[in-house]
C-alpha cells in the first residue's frame, strides 16, 4: 500500500513538473484569440511570447474592452511578442545539391535559453528546423532531415541533434511531437533508435541506450497490467495476448496549434463525446499523418476519426526496430539479460505483426473493433519492409500492392482524394525514403529505383520552377501539394534530407 502511494505521488510530481501549454495557461483569452481568428494561422498565438507574467495578463484581460477584433488585437500586441516570419537568404541559383547544403545553416537554430513564458523548450545544442511555420525541432521529421547532413560534411550537427533528443527523454521521459510545451502530451513515430544510430561517438552508447530504454518504457506504459482484449494509453493487448502499440495523446482537449479547427469540429459533431473526438485528432497528430483517410471511419469525414481504435503498422514496425536496437546495444555493452529480454520482445512483436497486421495481400492497420487488419491501401504498408519484419513472400505481395500508389512523381500516401494532406495526390519525402529503402532491402530494386527516380524528378522540376523545396508534393501532376490545415511550407527539412540522400544512391 505504501509503495503504491509513493508511486502515485511520484507520478503526480512528474505531471506537476510538466510545463503547461498556452491554452492551459491563458484560458478564456486563448480561446477568444483563436476562435475569433485574430491570426490566420493558429500556431502564431501558440508561439507568441508574453511580455509580462501570466497573472498580470489575465488580470488585465478581465478589464479589457476587447469586444472588437481590433481591440483584441491591440491587447495581444500590447501583452505579447509575436513570432517573426523566417527570412531565407540564398545565393543566385545553384545546383539542387548546392542549394540544399546552403540551407542547412539557415535552418539551424540554438535555444539554450528562451524568454520567460515562451512555449519553446530549451535544447542544449544546435538543431535543424523544418522551415516556414515550423520554428522548432520536430521528432520524426528530424531523422529524415539528418540523412542529408553527413553528405554535406555536417556530422557535427548530427551529433548535436542526437544530444538534443536525448536531453528531451532525460527531462520529459519521452520525445515530444516538437519542442513546444503544447506538444508535450504526445510523441511521434519512434525514430530515436535511428537518430541515435547516426552518431559516430561510441563513447556515448551507454547513455543513448539508457535513453532508448526510457523511450520504450514510455510507449509500453501500463502494458504489464493489461488483460487480453484491453488497452491503456499507447499499449494494446489483443485477445490472444499479443502486445502491440497504438497512437495516443495524454490530453483530450483542442490542440493549441489548431484550437479553432478542433473546437469548431467538435461543436459541429454534437453526437460524439467531445473528449473522444479530441483524443483521436491528437492521436493522429502523434502519428504524423494529420490528417488522412487512413484514420477516418467513413474514409472522408474528419468527424469520424478513430485513430485510437487502430493498431498501426508503421508504429509497430518501428517498435520492432527499437527493440532490436536496444538488444544489439545491450550485447555490445555486455548486458546479456537485457539483450535476451529485448530480443524476445522483438520476436514476439514480429509474430504478432505478421499475424494481426497482415490482411492476406499487404500490411495494414489492425482494427480493434473488427479484430482484423483492414483493407485500406496506404504507404504505411512499406514500414515492415523497411524494418525487416516482412517475410519474403509478404514483401513480394506488399510490393505488388504498393505499385498502385506510385505515380509519375513518387509514392502517393493513399489512393483516396479526401482533401486531407496525407491523402491522394500528395507524396511526402519520408514515405518515399521508407518505401525505397524497404523495397531495396527485399531485392525489389526495380520498383525502388522507379520511386527514387520519380521523386527526384518531382523535386527537381519544382526547384527549377520556383527555386524552392517544399514540405509536400502532388506526385500525380508533379507540382506543389495541397490540402490540410495550413498552406504548403517551403524550407524544407525532410525534403532536403531525403533528396540529398537519394542523390547519392546508386
Amino acid at each position: 500500500m505504501i509503495a503504491r502511494l509513493i508511486l502515485a505521488a511520484t507520478a503526480l510530481l512528474t505531471v506537476a513538473a510538466t510545463p503547461l501549454s498556452p491554452a492551459q495557461r491563458f484560458g478564456r483569452l486563448y480561446h477568444d484569440v483563436q476562435m475569433r481568428r485574430l491570426f490566420p494561422d493558429g500556431k502564431t498565438f501558440a508561439d507568441a511570447v508574453p511580455k509580462r507574467s501570466d497573472a498580470r495578463i489575465i488580470a488585465a484581460y478581465r478589464h479589457c474592452r476587447c469586444g472588437s477584433d481590433a481591440g483584441l488585437r491591440r491587447f495581444v500586441l500590447t501583452h505579447f511578442t509575436l513570432p517573426e516570419a523566417p527570412v531565407t537568404k540564398l545565393q543566385p541559383r545553384r545546383t539542387l545539391t548546392q542549394h540544399i547544403d546552403e540551407l542547412w545553416p539557415q535552418l539551424t537554430r540554438t535555444t539554450t535559453d528562451v524568454p520567460a513564458g515562451s512555449s519553446a523548450l530549451t535544447l542544449p545544442r544546435r538543431y535543424v528546423v523544418p522551415g516556414g511555420r515550423f520554428r522548432e525541432m520536430y521528432y520524426w521529421d528530424s531523422w529524415f532531415t539528418m540523412l542529408g547532413l553527413p553528405a554535406a560534411g555536417r556530422q557535427d550537427l548530427v551529433e548535436d541533434m542526437v544530444v538534443d533528443f536525448g536531453s528531451l527523454i532525460d527531462r520529459y521521459g519521452h520525445i515530444p511531437n516538437g519542442t513546444r510545451t503544447y506538444y508535450l502530451s504526445r510523441s511521434q513515430p519512434p525514430f530515436f533508435y535511428l537518430i541515435a544510430g547516426l552518431s559516430r561517438d561510441a563513447a556515448t552508447l551507454a547513455v543513448r541506450n539508457r535513453q532508448l530504454r526510457t523511450e520504450h518504457a514510455y510507449w509500453m506504459a501500463g502494458a504489464s497490467a493489461l488483460a487480453p482484449g484491453t488497452a491503456q494509453a499507447r499499449a494494446v493487448r489483443l485477445p490472444d495476448g499479443a502486445l502491440l502499440n497504438r497512437y495516443w495523446d495524454d490530453r483530450d482537449d483542442a490542440r493549441d496549434e489548431s484550437y479553432r479547427e478542433d473546437t469548431e469540429l467538435a461543436d459541429a459533431t454534437p453526437g460524439r463525446p467531445r473528449g473522444e473526438l479530441m483524443r483521436d485528432l491528437r492521436a493522429a497528430a502523434e502519428s504524423g499523418w494529420d490528417f488522412s483517410s487512413r484514420w477516418l471511419g467513413d474514409g472522408r469525414t474528419l468527424a469520424t476519426i478513430r485513430t485510437t481504435r487502430l493498431v498501426p503498422i508503421d508504429l509497430n514496425s518501428l517498435m520492432v526496430g527499437m527493440e532490436q536496437a536496444i538488444a544489439a546495444n545491450c550485447r555490445t555493452l555486455g548486458d546479456a539479460a537485457c539483450a535476451a529480454s529485448f530480443d524476445a520482445r522483438a520476436t514476439a512483436r514480429i509474430a504478432a505483426i505478421r499475424r494481426h497486421l497482415w490482411n492476406g495481400r499487404f500490411f495494414a492497420d489492425h482494427d480493434l473493433d473488427t479484430g482484423r487488419a483492414n483493407d485500406k491501401v496506404t504507404a504505411a504498408m512499406a514500414f515492415p519492409l523497411f524494418t525487416g519484419v516482412a517475410t519474403q513472400d509478404q514483401a513480394r505481395l506488399t510490393a505488388r500492392a504498393l505499385t498502385a500508389l506510385i505515380g509519375e512523381g513518387g509514392v502517393r500516401t493513399t489512393p483516396v482524394a479526401s482533401g486531407q494532406q496525407w491523402d491522394d495526390p500528395n507524396g511526402w519525402a519520408p514515405l518515399q525514403w521508407i518505401a525505397y529503402r524497404g523495397l531495396r532491402r527485399y531485392g525489389e530494386d526495380r520498383l525502388a529505383i522507379r520511386i527514387r527516380t520519380a521523386w527526384l524528378a518531382t523535386v527537381t522540376r519544382e526547384y527549377d520552377a520556383s527555386g524552392k523545396l517544399l514540405e509536400k508534393y502532388d506526385v500525380v501532376d508533379r507540382r506543389p501539394g495541397g490540402g490540410g490545415e495550413y498552406p504548403n511550407q517551403d524550407g524544407f527539412g525532410w525534403t532536403n534530407g531525403v533528396t540529398r540522400a537519394m542523390l547519392l544512391e546508386k
